[in-house]
């Protein structure tokens, strides 16, 4: 055997999947994609300048617009999520 019979590559996990993923556990999607470091983050940085726009926040604006900074960063994280699985895919594929 040769080391690149030993060295067998994992099919990424299917794009749709890891949006589904994204969308429903915020950080999940870049840890299905193989950068737990990035998912990591991604989830602190939601969480930090949801907190940030939450204390900064007028009192007569909404919820949404209070946490309005952590769904920016969650809006971003799912596209991210998406497009790397994407990318891994097709790479794959080749």
């Amino acid at each position: 055997m040769t080391t690149i019979e030993n060295n067998a590559v994992q099919r990424p996990v299917d794009p749709k999947w890891v949006l589904l993923i994204a969308i429903l556990l915020p950080g999940m999607g870049q840890v299905f994609n193989n950068a737990p470091k990035r998912g990591f983050f991604m989830a602190c940085f939601m969480i930090i300048l949801g907190l940030i726009t939450f204390n900064l926040a007028q009192h007569h604006i909404s919820m949404l617009g209070k946490l309005s900074g952590g769904f920016f960063i969650y809006a971003i994280s799912v596209l991210d999520a998406y497009y790397w699985a994407k990318y891994r895919m097709e790479i794959f594929t080749k």
